[in-house]
């Protein structure tokens, strides 16, 4: 059936495109939604007055939104996360966490929706993450996922652990204070200081 979008469809058309779809979608799904008509003159004209009514609409969209773009793209954001033994994270970082950061570093109201994150990210580092303020102005912002205090405390904290389990029995008490010394002493070449 050859029918003419009223309404954009995500993933299907956009208002005023006339397109042949199957029976069965255009009577079940678009024509009782009124996001289609039939192709006729009437409808079709209808459509294309809807159809520049949107893009003057997006037309000022996009210009507010380029207005907001430089405070957008190229936005580096850091979310601290809870690590296991291997740096694997316990949970994911999601496109709520991800908008959330980035609307309080921005001062810009960004809703979820708006990132781009196929799925979310379970790996520390460095992600390259797409905006889209509008449909046709999208930023870019690094997201650093690092693990809770950073790389360096979590590097200290690994070099302390098997050195707490070396000092865990001492024979007297100034030998403890001796390891516990030497011990405080290894974490600090550790560090680099």
């Amino acid at each position: 059936m050859k029918v003419v979008f009223l309404e954009e469809v995500e993933g299907t058309a956009r208002t005023g495109d006339v397109k042949n779809v199957s029976d069965g979608f255009a009577r079940n799904f678009l024509l009782p939604r009124k996001l289609a008509a039939p192709a006729t003159e009437h409808y079709i004209t209808i459509a294309q007055a809807k159809a520049t009514k949107e893009l003057r609409h997006q037309a000022k969209l996009d210009e507010g939104a380029q207005k907001l773009l430089p405070q957008v793209d190229g936005t580096t954001i850091t979310i601290e996360v809870r690590v296991g033994d291997q740096e694997k994270l316990f949970g994911s970082v999601t496109s709520r966490d991800i908008a959330e950061l980035l609307s309080a570093e921005t001062k810009i109201d960004i809703e979820h929706r708006q990132i781009d994150l196929k799925q979310p990210i379970r790996d520390l580092g460095e992600h390259q993450v797409k905006v889209k303020l509008t449909r046709n102005v999208i930023g870019t912002v690094t997201v650093n996922v690092e693990p809770i205090g950073g790389r360096a405390e979590a590097k200290a904290e690994t070099v302390a652990e098997p050195i707490a389990e070396e000092v865990a029995a001492p024979e007297s008490e100034e030998q403890a204070v001796e390891e516990v010394e030497a011990a405080a002493e290894e974490v600090i070449e550790a560090e680099g200081g």
